[in-house]
């Protein structure tokens, strides 16, 4: 029988063990909210008994008689196509991993790369953006694009484990997360082994992806590139089309060669910096600007959360769309081309607008209504009783004016902040 492994003298483990870094750790997985593991446990049923579950933990981890679960595998449908393949650990194993994240992040943190910009406290999109811009302007306007295949599904678990002793990290809390990445995927009720990967839902994955990537970071870095890494998602940006060429023969030879991972051909290219995408942005030496692909997906899901017919009242539909657009467009906030919000915000009123006129089923109704909104009647009969159809009609003069900008926001404000006692609407 394995020799129990005692605790005494490991300062992380030590801290990892209280009960009070296990509630830290407790709320984190609250906060990032998510679906229940294998055993059907939600977060609400966890901390109805908080106190006595982590007590309980405690326990287990200091005995080293805790044992993970299978992650509970889930399939995402990408906006782009394909599958992207999700591993939901159980609540109380997410506490775990989110505590050993809490307690190893500030160490390796400091060690990471200054271009590497995902999941890292203080870091984010606009930052590695911004960077990239910076070196485009320097004259390095070619780009060498580079997508890892499935990159949370293949990380090599020993040499994720090396890397982590090389850096540092206890015996103890590198016994933890090798049974972390070893505890299976239950699919439709079969347990299978895990002998490559990472779950993409556990708390501690993130971490642990930027540990492996920061040695193609450190290689880079070595040969002298100025490069911008979002995850897996790395952009290299050099002078010369030769070049760049070059530098995407070597670095795939290395990524496959060194961390046993592959480079995604169809993804991944050399290309000139304004003709390529990062993090959903074009950028140029002269502006920042959302890429078209981006735009095209925000106008289709801008038709799809305002479709033609739908049971959703006008004031459940406007809380859907700002829902959304209150998140997307604080992420693209970062373009340099205010027309491109502007745009979706037009497309956004036009669909409202569309569906307000095919609510009215006769053509008489529809003159009645652009009346009743302060339109004389003249051109209110003109535009009622044309031969356009809907979508054409919602973009005439006569239904802009009933149904002006401020409409959206005062007269629907009121009725959803009498519903909701707030409104996000003074954005659209």
């Amino acid at each position: 029988m394995e020799e129990l492994i005692q605790p005494v003298n490991n300062r992380t483990f030590d801290k990892l063990c209280n009960v009070e870094i296990l509630r830290k750790a407790f709320k984190e997985v609250r906060k990032n909210k998510g679906a229940p593991g294998v055993d059907n446990v939600t977060i609400e049923s966890y901390e109805s008994n908080l106190q006595k579950n982590l007590e309980q933990l405690s326990q287990e981890l200091t005995l080293w008689t805790y044992e993970p679960k299978p992650v509970r595998r889930v399939e995402i449908p990408k906006p782009n196509g394909g599958i992207r393949l999700l591993g939901i650990p159980c609540v109380k194993d997410r506490i775990v991993h989110a505590a050993i994240k809490i307690l190893i992040e500030p160490k390796l943190d400091s060690s990471f790369s200054r271009s590497s910009y995902a999941f890292r406290p203080g870091k984010n999109q606009q930052q590695a953006v911004c960077r990239a811009q910076e070196i485009v302007k320097k004259g390095k306007v070619y780009v060498v694009d580079i997508d890892i295949h499935k990159f949370f599904d293949r990380i090599h678990h020993d040499r994720l484990i090396g890397r982590l002793r090389t850096l540092g990290i206890e015996k103890e809390i590198l016994r933890l997360i090798g049974q972390t990445l070893r505890s299976g995927i239950m699919n439709n009720g079969i347990s299978e082994a895990s002998t490559i990967g990472a779950p993409q839902g556990s708390p501690l994955s993130p971490l642990l992806s930027n540990v492996v990537l920061d040695e193609l970071d450190k290689e880079l870095e070595k040969r002298g590139l100025e490069f911008c890494r979002f995850a897996d998602d790395c952009n290299i940006y050099v002078r010369t089309y030769k070049a760049a060429n070059r530098v995407m023969e070597s670095v795939e030879k290395f990524i496959k060669g060194k961390l046993r991972l592959e480079v995604n051909k169809e993804k991944s290219k050399v290309d000139l910096a304004r003709r390529t995408k990062f993090l959903g942005m074009i950028i140029t030496a002269v502006t920042i600007m959302i890429s078209s692909i981006s735009i095209n997906a925000a106008m289709f899901k801008v038709k799809t959360l305002i479709p033609r017919r739908t049971h959703l009242t006008l004031e459940e539909s406007m809380e859907r769309i700002n829902r959304w657009y209150m998140g997307w467009s604080g992420y693209y906030r970062m373009t340099q081309q205010p027309r491109q919000l502007k745009a979706i915000e037009a497309h956004i009123r036009r669909r409202f607008r569309a569906r307000l006129v095919a609510q009215q089923k006769k053509r008489s109704s529809l003159a009645k209504m652009l009346i009743k909104n302060g339109i004389n009647k003249r051109s209110a009969l003109a535009t009622s009783y044309s031969n356009k159809g809907t979508w054409a009609l919602s973009h005439t003069r006569a239904i802009e004016k009933a149904f002006p900008n401020k409409w959206f926001i005062e007269e629907i404000g009121q009725r959803i902040r009498s519903n909701e006692k707030h409104s996000h609407w003074t954005t659209i």
